[in-house]
């Protein structure tokens, strides 16, 4: 009996183990595909910049923590963020906070993937933004944190530009936020581009 227990451990453990690896540990910049309802957006991730917060971003990966999310909150010219609510404007599960790495030398540039967070500059979670301008004022500042760019955009800048047309409420009724995208995009799922 014992051995088959232990054989059952070391199966799951076997099965367990990949699905735990780090994602391209050799690559320095891996890349993801976002698949959305508006189209594709190839993003390279910068490693090297900010290894917690790509560690912290493929974990959500890995287990399709993002798959079926929205981009919920669109601000014309500054940003749109997704990441954190279902199509109900349902909140999705979180990992611990991850540890603030703005001063990384990233700026929040048009174009850029940055992680969205509350007041205090180490809640970082799951969601995440992007720039739609260069946002200077996101970026650290005189000892001040800033928002931790961890990539930037190489291919699907046009779907990013459609997304930014979209219509926003500067409050919606139902959830009491601001800045609701009217029909909020649906990012479906993000993909691991395979390394070359």
């Amino acid at each position: 009996m014992k051995f088959w227990i232990l054989l059952a451990s070391f199966l799951a453990a076997s099965f367990v183990a990949p699905a735990c690896a780090e994602i391209q540990p050799d690559n320095p910049f891996p890349r993801v595909r976002m698949i959305t309802s508006m189209g594709d957006i190839t993003v390279e991730l910068n490693r090297e910049a900010a290894p917690l917060t790509i560690k912290n971003f493929f974990r959500y990966v890995k287990k399709a923590q993002y798959n079926d999310t929205i981009f919920h909150r669109l601000v014309p010219d500054f940003v749109i963020q997704g990441g954190g609510y279902d199509k109900d404007f349902q909140g999705k599960p979180t990992f611990e906070q991850v540890v603030n790495e703005s001063g990384n030398g990233l700026l929040n540039e048009y174009g850029t993937i940055a992680m969205a967070r509350e007041r205090d500059p180490h809640t970082a979670t799951r969601q995440f933004f992007f720039n739609l301008n260069d946002n200077t004022s996101l970026n650290p500042d005189k000892g001040d944190w800033g928002y931790t760019v961890f990539g930037r955009i190489v291919d699907g800048l046009d779907v990013l530009e459609k997304m930014a047309q979209l219509e926003s409420k500067p409050f919606d009724d139902t959830t009491g936020w601001r800045d609701v995208a009217k029909n909020p995009p649906v990012l479906k799922r993000i993909e691991i581009v395979p390394q070359n």
